[in-house]
């Protein structure tokens, strides 16, 4: 198994475009007060800026770091010329995010002269390709290469043989297990588990008694047993956007605008992967936080929590239909029971499978005042996209009015 995982994506990716910035401390994503970190550079690192880090926390301990918005449409693209390098070496690919994916080169390490020729030559490759870094972990299994490529990093080869896991895995910290977050490893510590060599040798009974059933299952992760296999193409399981806005907003014309921008992008997405999805879901942050203070992982600070809600609806079909998608979303938002001012907004679609082939676009046309039916609704948003494809994104969009500027989320579903 191959980890390959891209170094500072997103900020490699500014970094390269606009080579004044080199060395210097990239933030991206967190350009306003309440923007998130989608990534950092290593240089920005050093102050202990991390990726989902609250804007406000980053600029605190980097001030002087050069804050860029995101721009998922480039990584997208960027994402999928490195992805297609890595077809160069086994068809075998689970991806994980636009930065990330799992190879299984079993069958094929041997036509480059082994599994590390292998990955040095796909180094190499996505180097030639995107002129950016990517780090590799090579084990027997899943767990093994991806902590052996966090250990490598940046633009690291790690290989860990099989015999030599054990020695590799035991004096590592408790959070490296997959599975074990902040509440877990609070717990684990507690009992007495700091290292995963604890964990490995524990007495099952007492493990139980502080993780519960997941006993085992982290037993042998801590081992380094992992039989998960790669999951070729894996499918997305939902197609969302959402956004956090800068300021809290109530006004229903931007409630509205911001649902009928993500309604649309939703749709696209669907279309470009021929896929067509039943359930309409929103979510929604309000604005004054509740409760009481949570901890974050660096506990010398605190946030509040700001409750999120969602609505469901699913469709008696599915729908690649922008306007069927926003006509659902807006009801969905009406029927929400929300009466205050939120913080964040988003539409997302899931439920998924293939799309059915388009219907005829020279049909009869509807006479004057006759509403336009769900068939022709289905027609107008390919007609868009070819006009998108031949003269760009901008040549053609909808009409929501002018909403207040949005932070729009970077988050990617597996396969999306």
């Amino acid at each position: 198994m191959l980890h390959a995982d891209m170094d500072a994506f997103y900020a490699s990716i500014e970094e390269r475009d606009r080579p004044e910035l080199r060395g210097l401390p990239i933030i991206v994503g967190a350009v306003s007060g309440r923007g998130v970190v989608a990534a950092a550079s290593y240089a920005a690192r050093e102050f202990g800026v991390r990726s989902a880090m609250p804007g406000f926390r980053a600029r605190e301990l980097c001030p002087q770091g050069v804050f860029l918005g995101s721009d998922i449409e480039k990584y997208a693209k960027v994402s999928e010329q490195v992805h297609s390098v890595f077809e160069e070496f086994t068809p075998q690919i689970e991806p994980i995010a636009l930065d990330e994916a799992f190879l299984d080169i079993t069958a094929s390490a041997h036509l480059f002269g082994g599994p590390i020729a292998l990955a040095h030559r796909l180094r190499q490759r996505v180097r030639e390709v995107t002129e950016l870094a990517v780090s590799c972990g090579i084990s027997s299994n899943k767990l093994v290469a991806k902590i052996a490529c966090s250990l490598g990093k940046p633009d690291g080869l790690k290989f860990v043989a099989t015999d030599a896991i054990r020695a590799l895995l035991d004096p590592l910290p408790v959070r490296r297990l997959w599975g074990v977050g902040p509440v877990a490893e609070r717990g684990l510590i507690e009992a007495g588990f700091t290292h995963l060599r604890d964990v490995a040798d524990a007495d099952v009974d007492v493990l139980r008694g502080v993780v519960g059933d997941r006993a085992l299952e982290l037993m042998r992760l801590a081992r380094g047993e992992d039989d998960r296999p790669v999951i070729a193409d894996r499918a997305a399981k939902s197609y969302g956007e959402e956004n956090t806005f800068e300021r809290d907003i109530s006004a229903l014309d931007t409630i509205t605008a911001a649902l009928t921008s993500h309604a649309h992008a939703v749709a696209r997405r669907l279309r470009h992967d021929a896929i067509a999805a039943r359930t309409v879901t929103i979510k929604i942050k309000l604005g004054r936080a509740r409760g009481e203070m949570t901890s974050r992982l660096d506990s010398s600070t605190t946030e509040r929590k700001y409750p999120l809600l969602t609505r469901s609806k699913t469709l008696p079909r599915a729908t690649d239909d922008a306007a069927l998608i926003r006509e659902v979303a807006i009801a969905l938002w009406h029927t929400s029971g929300v009466h205050e001012p939120i913080r964040l907004l988003g539409v997302s679609m899931s439920n998924l499978e293939p799309a059915q082939s388009q219907l005829d676009l020279f049909g009869d046309e509807p006479e004057r005042g006759e509403p336009v039916s769900e068939d022709r609704g289905r027609k107008l948003g390919p007609a868009l996209d070819a006009i998108r494809k031949r003269f760009g994104d901008d040549a053609i969009s909808i009409a929501t009015g002018d909403p207040q500027k949005a932070t729009f989320s970077t988050r990617k579903k597996s396969g999306v």
